[in-house]
């Protein structure tokens, strides 16, 4: 498990820190992962325009998406019971 954003690494150090998160934390400041995986916010003349939407994105081992997962707004995120349970399903 990874997670990616436009943060840069300075930024995400500090994150993972108070945070106490143990996985990686990607930074991807020219946002060229966000655009691949087309997770850009592109609601022009919004406040959250080039945000990258939320989510868990499960890839297999080739590098193809099997699920996209996500929730209304950007303060839930899943749980890993959840995760789990999408992976099992793509079995």
């Amino acid at each position: 498990m990874v997670a990616i954003s436009y943060d840069s690494t300075e930024i995400l150090k500090a994150f993972a820190g108070k945070r106490e998160i143990t996985f990686p934390l990607l930074s991807d400041e020219e946002s060229r992962v966000i655009d691949a995986y087309m997770i850009r916010n592109k609601e022009a003349g919004s406040r959250i325009e080039g945000v990258p939407h939320p989510g868990t994105i499960l890839i297999d081992q080739k590098g193809i998406i099997r699920a996209k997962l996500g929730h209304e707004g950007y303060r839930k995120r899943h749980e890993p019971e959840e995760l789990i349970k999408a992976a099992k399903a793509l079995e």
